[in-house]
């Protein structure tokens, strides 16, 4: 069974930076493709960037395309999100997914199509 812990978050400024981290273990870890996936206050879930294990490439949605970044240490297995130019709308829990079909276009931005889940970290964007 595969686990998956995010930490970081916490409060951010409008412009700033911020970087979430997701330690996968467990296993068949080692197989999974990773995503981010955010839930802001109000809304639905959604995948804003993954890691895809089939293609290796990364996909984004165009609301954090150029100021987020997905990367993985290989070494350790864990997953990272650089977040850039923090906007107030990028507040949201932020949770780290996993799973092997879901990161490739079309589908990554749909959290249904995840199977594993962090407990997520909360992220707030505020002056």
């Amino acid at each position: 069974q595969v686990t998956l812990v995010e930490s970081g978050g916490g409060l951010g400024q409008p412009g700033g930076s911020s970087r979430l981290s997701c330690q996968a273990s467990g296993s068949g870890s080692e197989n999974e493709g990773f995503a981010w996936i955010r839930q802001a206050p109000g809304k639905d879930r959604e995948g804003i960037g993954c890691f895809g294990r089939r293609d290796v490439r990364t996909y984004y949605v165009d609301s954090v395309k150029g100021r987020f970044t997905v990367s993985i240490d290989w070494a350790s297995n864990t997953l990272y999100l650089q977040m850039n130019s923090l906007k107030p709308e990028d507040t949201a829990v932020y949770y780290c997914a996993a799973d092997y079909f879901a990161c490739r276009l079309g589908t990554f931005s749909n959290y249904r199509e995840y199977k594993l889940w962090g407990t997520g970290t909360r992220v707030t964007v505020s002056p």
